[in-house]
């Protein structure tokens, strides 16, 4: 039984802590590209996300007096002078996620920015895609970005993406205290001031991570994309208590030593949603009757059309963020004010940990926009992603259980994930242990000619990126006692990741409940949108 006077005040004060009672309605949640409806057992704690924060009143007003009220630099005005080589750096199409409704921040902050080194007299100037071992940008995602008019003029010539295995284009710095590499772009090592434009859309983005991770290469990702490091940070959403920050923060103050480097960092609410799928902002409770008709008319589409073409439609629903900060200056204390407002829209109190957590598993991730979520991808939301939105400590106690709801099927997109196929196939199928993956196999997928190829030529994530994904699970597989995928299509993609499955999420539950205890507590975490968990014991 839950605590009444804990209920009570975490109702009153916090009304995105609800209780499953009799009679309440049955929860929405994300199955792939479906949507499932289920009644969850009475005494779920139902945990919401906060409203969405209201947006600057004025963008553009906001970003010019970010960029001349800078945190612990000078205006940008202050640094520009003619004839300069500047280059601006601009995170990936990771960011946001669902992808945000035109004009994209990423062009409003351009247009004012290009603006100033016109009027400045700085013509030598290059956009430069901060995408890592990441996929290339295509043509049509880098327009739709940056919008027609900075398109004509910049590209392909002046606007382009990172090549972290052009063997010409990456300068090595001296090496961190920790004799960590420190390797970016040389475009942007060689310019008088590297301006960094970030969308900030959880606390885990941004600050030396910007830098010193988009624009470098293998061998610098290596010092903390790997599973010692992964496994010895409690809290990805918390950089104060994060090994992986711990390591992009000597080689970003590195960086900030040899490079002038001025960040422009914005923040975003969480309105990932308007209508016709408006009812994916509400609690159930909310619902109006027109929504209710909506959902069922939704689900009933979706019903009827193939995967692909659901895929394809879920992609081109645009989220319509607002900008709630624009955060300018020097990297540290930029992305301080970065953190307070992400912070404010995303964490939610929540008072005691859950022997069950369950969350509805969405179509899209970081890696895979416009594209298939594919097994490995779906283990690095569970467990990566959805597992450690938090702050503090999990919400899943230790030895407990993580339901998804997820088909797990067996698709990877041959151009996107190239190197993935093997990795599920070849090495997963041979161990799941994330240092002997990391030992035996990694540096082989890194130095293939083939992926190094795709990766360059094509639209290809690079060949060490599958292992990565595998890390990033490292804390979650060793945290929880079972994985259940619930409403998996097969058995063959849980069976090698380790996971139960069951065909529905009643059963699912009954299982971890045989597992935990028939007195087990059960938390369900509703996303979307977007939230953190500020778990307190």
């Amino acid at each position: 039984m839950r605590p009444l006077k804990t209920l009570k005040s975490l109702y009153d004060e916090e009304s995105h802590i609800t209780y499953q009672e009799k009679g309440s309605p049955p929860r929405l949640m994300f199955y792939g590209e479906d949507f499932w409806v289920e009644d969850l057992p009475v005494g779920t704690r139902i945990i919401s996300a906060r409203p969405p924060l209201e947006g600057v009143p004025n963008l553009k007003a906001a970003i010019r007096y970010a960029i001349n009220h800078p945190e612990g630099m000078e205006p940008l005005h202050a640094l520009l002078s003619p004839g300069m080589k500047v280059t601006v750096a601009l995170d990936d199409i990771s960011l946001p996620l669902p992808p945000m409704k035109t004009p994209d921040i990423r062009q409003s902050v351009l247009e004012i920015v290009l603006e100033l080194l016109a009027d400045s007299g700085v013509d030598d100037v290059h956009l430069v895609i901060a995408n890592a071992l990441h996929r290339r940008m295509t043509e049509a995602e880098m327009k739709r970005m940056v919008g027609q008019k900075i398109w004509d003029s910049f590209y392909p010539d002046r606007y382009y993406n990172h090549d972290a295995e052009d063997p010409d284009g990456i300068v090595e710095m001296e090496r961190t205290s920790e004799g960590e590499v420190v390797a970016i772009n040389r475009r942007a090592a060689e310019s008088d001031l590297l301006i960094y434009v970030n969308i900030n859309l959880v606390p885990m983005d941004g600050g030396h991570k910007s830098v010193g991770t988009g624009l470098t290469n293998y061998e610098s990702l290596r010092a903390h994309h790997n599973p010692k490091t992964i496994h010895d940070s409690a809290s990805y959403m918390e950089p104060s208590k994060s090994k992986l920050h711990a390591s992009t923060t000597r080689i970003g103050r590195v960086i900030d030593q040899n490079l002038k480097v001025f960040h422009i960092e914005t923040t975003i609410n969480n309105r990932m949603f308007e209508e016709p799928v408006g009812f994916l902002m509400k609690k159930e409770e909310d619902y109006t009757e027109l929504d209710r008709m909506k959902l069922a008319a939704t689900k009933f589409s979706l019903s009827k059309l193939p995967r692909a073409l659901k895929r394809k439609m879920f992609f081109n629903i645009y989220a319509p963020y607002e900008v709630t900060g624009v955060f300018a200056g020097a990297t540290e204390p930029t992305h301080q004010k970065t953190l307070e407002m992400s912070w404010k829209q995303y964490a939610v109190p929540v008072q005691g940990q859950s022997d069950i957590v369950i969350f509805g598993m969405p179509y899209v991730s970081p890696y895979n926009v416009n594209s298939i979520l594919n097994p490995l991808l779906v283990h690095v939301m569970a467990l990566g992603y959805l597992y450690n939105l938090n702050r503090g400590i999990p919400l899943v106690k230790k030895g407990g259980v993580i339901i998804f709801t997820h088909p797990c099927y067996d698709e990877f997109d041959p151009e996107h994930h190239a190197p993935y196929i093997e990795f599920f196939n070849r090495c997963l199928t041979e161990t799941r242990d994330s240092h002997k993956l990391s030992h035996k196999y990694e540096r082989e997928f890194a130095k293939n000619p083939s992926y190094v190829h795709l990766y360059r030529k094509g639209h290809a994530y690079h060949g060490a990126h599958p292992f990565y994904m595998w890390y990033w699970g490292e804390n979650g597989r060793h945290h929880v006692g079972k994985v259940i995928a619930a409403g998996a299509e097969n058995n063959h993609v849980p069976q090698i990741m380790g996971w139960d499955r069951t065909d529905t999420l009643a059963e699912a539950i009954e299982e971890a409940k045989g597992f935990m205890g028939r007195s087990a507590s059960v938390s369900f975490v509703r996303i979307p949108p977007i939230l953190q968990c500020d778990v307190k014991l």
